[in-house]
Formats: C-alpha cells, sequence, structure tokens
C-alpha cells in the first residue's frame, strides 16, 4: 500500500496527473497527503482564484460536484475539483448518483482534474471497489485504497518519515513513539515534525529526545514497567502501576494492555521459534534486531506455561476494563491486580 502511495505522490509532482482520483480508506494521513500534494502542482497560484475548488461532502451532492466538474476552466488550462469527505455527499449512496459518477469518471472533461476523498467512518462499511462506478474511476483514472497500518508496521513507517525528513532515529525512539501514539499517523507525523523542529543539526532522535520533548515519563512509561516486570522488580513495577492510576487520561489501560498483549504475545513466538538467532528471531517478530534481547531475556524468565497464564490474564484485565466480571473496580486496581500476577 505504501509503495502505491508513494508511485501516486512522485507522478503527482512529476505532473503526470490523471483527469480523475478517488482515494479512499480508513487512513485519513494518506488521503489527505495526495489530496495535498495535488492542489500544490494541479493549478498554478495565480488561476487558484478562478479553477480550483475545495468542497465539503457534508456540503454539497454529486449533481453539484459533477456541475463543477464539467464547467471550463477560466482562462486557464486546467480546474481542479477536490471533494474532501467525500461519503458525506449528499446521494453518494444512490444507484442514480452513482451511475452519474460512473458516467463523469469514463468520459472526464480533459481540462478538469476530479479528485473524491473517501474516508471510511468508524462502524459503517468502507467503498466497495467491486462496484462500476468505483472501478470506473480506475479505468480513466486513478484508484486507491489505504488501509491504516498494522501496529507492528508502525516503527518502521516512523523510522522511514524521520529519513524521509533528512533525520536518524534511534529503533528504541521509534519503539517509544509507536507504543505511546499507535497508529495514528497524523499525530505521529505532527509528534515527530515538533521534535525536529527542536532539534540540533544533525542530532539523532533519541529515546531521551521523546521523552523530553513529547512529553513521556522517563521513568514511567510501558517500556519501563515491561523492563520491570522482567526483571521482577516488584517495587519499581508497583511504582510505575500506581503512576499510571494517578494519570488514567495520558495512561488509558487500554492501551497498556494492548501493549503488553503485544509483548507477551512476540515472547512465545520467541519460545517456539526454531531458529533462535537475532536475526531470525528479528523476522519472526517483525521487529528491529536492536529489540530482540530484550524478548529473549523475557522467554528465560517466564517459562511458556507463564506467559500463557499471563496472556490470559491480560485478556481478563481488558474484559474486566470493559465491565465483564469487575464492575467496581478501577483501571488502577485491575492493572495491579495483572502486575501481581506476572510477578507471582
Amino acid at each position: 500500500m505504501i509503495a502505491a502511495v508513494d508511485t501516486l505522490l512522485k507522478d503527482i509532482r512529476n505532473k503526470r496527473i490523471a483527469p480523475v482520483y478517488l482515494v479512499h480508506g480508513d487512513e485519513p494521513y494518506y488521503i489527505d497527503r495526495i489530496a495535498e500534494e495535488l492542489e500544490k502542482v494541479a493549478v498554478p497560484v495565480a488561476e487558484r482564484g478562478f479553477n480550483q475548488f475545495v468542497l465539503f461532502g457534508k456540503d454539497t451532492d454529486v449533481g453539484a460536484v459533477l456541475n463543477y466538474a464539467r464547467r471550463y476552466p477560466f482562462m486557464a488550462e486546467r480546474q481542479l475539483v477536490l471533494v474532501k469527505e467525500a461519503q458525506q455527499m449528499a446521494g453518494i449512496g444512490d444507484k442514480s448518483a452513482q451511475t452519474l459518477l460512473e458516467d463523469y469518471a469514463l468520459n472526464p472533461l480533459a481540462s478538469t482534474i476530479l479528485m473524491l476523498c473517501y474516508t471510511k467512518e468508524d462502524g459503517k462499511p468502507g467503498l466497495d471497489e467491486r462496484k462500476s462506478w468505483v472501478k470506473a474511476f480506475g479505468t480513466k483514472g486513478k484508484l486507491l485504497g489505504v488501509k491504516k497500518l498494522y501496529d507492528n508496521k508502525v516503527p518502521d513507517w516512523i523510522g522511514e518519515y524521520c529519513r524521509e525528513q533528512g533525520t536518524k532515529v534511534s529503533p528504541k525512539a521509534c519503539q517509544l513513539l509507536a507504543d505511546h501514539i499507535g497508529n495514528d499517523l497524523k499525530r505521529l507525523a505532527s509528534e515527530i515534525d515538533k521534535i525536529l523542529i527542536n532539534l540540533h543539526v544533525g542530532e539523532e532522535i533519541s529515546a531521551a529526545t521523546v521523552e523530553r520533548l513529547v512529553g513521556i515519563s522517563k521513568e514511567y512509561n510501558v517500556f519501563e514497567l515491561q523492563k520491570a516486570l522482567v526483571q521482577r522488580d516488584v517495587v519499581k513495577a508497583n511504582r510505575i502501576v500506581d503512576y499510571f492510576a494517578r494519570n488514567p487520561k495520558d495512561n488509558p489501560l487500554v492501551v497498556i494492555l494492548a501493549q503488553l498483549f503485544g509483548y507477551f504475545s512476540k515472547v512465545v513466538l520467541v519460545q517456539a521459534s526454531p531458529d533462535q538467532s537475532e536475526k531470525g528471531l528479528a523476522s519472526v517478530l517483525g521487529v528491529n534486531p536492536f529489540f530482540v534481547k530484550d524478548y529473549l531475556s523475557a522467554a528465560r524468565t517466564f517459562p511458556l506455561a507463564k506467559v500463557a497464564d499471563i496472556i490470559h490474564a491480560i485478556r481478563r484485565a481488558d474484559a474486566q476494563s470493559k465491565g465483564i466480571d469487575a464492575p467496581t473496580l478501577t483501571e488502577g486496581d485491575i492493572l495491579r491486580e495483572l502486575v501481581f500476577t506476572v510477578l507471582h
């Protein structure tokens, strides 16, 4: 998917521009990035006042969009009609409107660039690329679906984003950002940009840099909790849990549980892997080789049966956080009980 996005962005930068675009999916970062790139190059700055139209789905309908698309540019070579949040356009779900879109996509006006940005909304089905009106955009133009990254791909994305900005970043910094922010690429890009503004020339983004500039506590984060659990440091683990309990908004239990589940799931993979080399395990785990020693250490500390118990306890804690079997327990109580199970 990322390769397809990069190819499309490269084509746009090189002014190999199609007459119609339909970019859809549940990753708004890439949808917005493609739209922004098209806005930069499609119409010269001096001509945008009369030949660039940025519409929002909730404020328009299919008929109005196509009326814009069928008009001719004013004293210019071409015009851009960009529809953001196209899924909210009135009539977009109607067969008649979809037929109109299909007819236009198959016979677009050469002097118009029409782009629909269709973002999948939570709880609603995404765009079906099997539908004829959707496929029509790919016939004469560009059709691209973009999906949210899997959590295990986020550290690599962070590393690549930093490299694109001409900055080195340590593996631990990548993982710290991924664990703290998750797969929200917009927020990740924003936080990295904030870090870059405060970096010295030639300085690498380290874990300490992330802790200082993103507001992650050096002592109280999931990295340190995992380390305390593996080292069986009861005092430190409970000190971190107390900190999380006092600051639940900054340390939501659902995020902590997801990270612990991912961590111990990887420990199982280490224990089950016939290839115990760092290179082989890095491939199996889908992590930077830098982190393999941490997982090996955990695999030595906790036997397979104990890890299975820990994963079961994390699942139980997740259920409790949703009010199942423990309606009166606080997030701090649930986490304390989980840490006790891990350490004893």
